[in-house]
């Protein structure tokens, strides 16, 4: 068990101190969602190219905390090349991860985050990304909130 508390805690350190994909809104990104954790004060916007039911290229801007921000690019890296049904089923697939005692296949590397359920406070952290993601999956204009 420590060590898949010691991974968890390099791999979101990692993520933190040089998120992938951030200060990045991709090119021609026709799909963006504002996001936004009033617990903390994490504020996300994903941008999306979406083309062809695949996600070409994603980023996001914004700033978070290191549980929020390592989440966002974990997320980034796992959904760029992905069918949207793909990407869809990736979300539920985290979220139930974050919320509910199960370990859902297909997750690889996102595993990682089973380590937020540790701390219930900070899932909500952890999961603004994915609902901003998926608001933006689904041109939802609102900011979304953990709230």
């Amino acid at each position: 068990m420590s060590d898949l508390r010691s991974l968890y805690e390099e791999v979101i350190l990692d993520h933190n101190r040089r998120p992938r994909n951030f200060l990045y809104r991709p090119e021609g990104a026709n799909r963006h969602a504002h996001g936004y954790n009033p617990l903390c004060g994490d504020d996300f916007t994903v941008s999306l190219r979406v083309e062809d039911g695949v996600i070409r290229d994603v980023g996001f801007e914004g700033a978070g905390c290191a549980i929020s921000t390592a989440s966002a690019s974990l997320m980034t890296e796992a959904i760029k090349g992905k069918r949207i049904e793909e990407v869809e089923r990736l979300f539920e697939n985290v979220h139930e991860l974050l919320t509910r005692d199960g370990e859902p296949a297909d997750l690889g590397k996102l595993r990682v985050l089973a380590g937020v359920r540790e701390y219930p406070a900070r899932v909500k952290c952890a999961t603004l990304a994915w609902h901003t993601l998926h608001a933006a999956l689904q041109n939802v204009p609102d900011t979304v909130t953990t709230e």
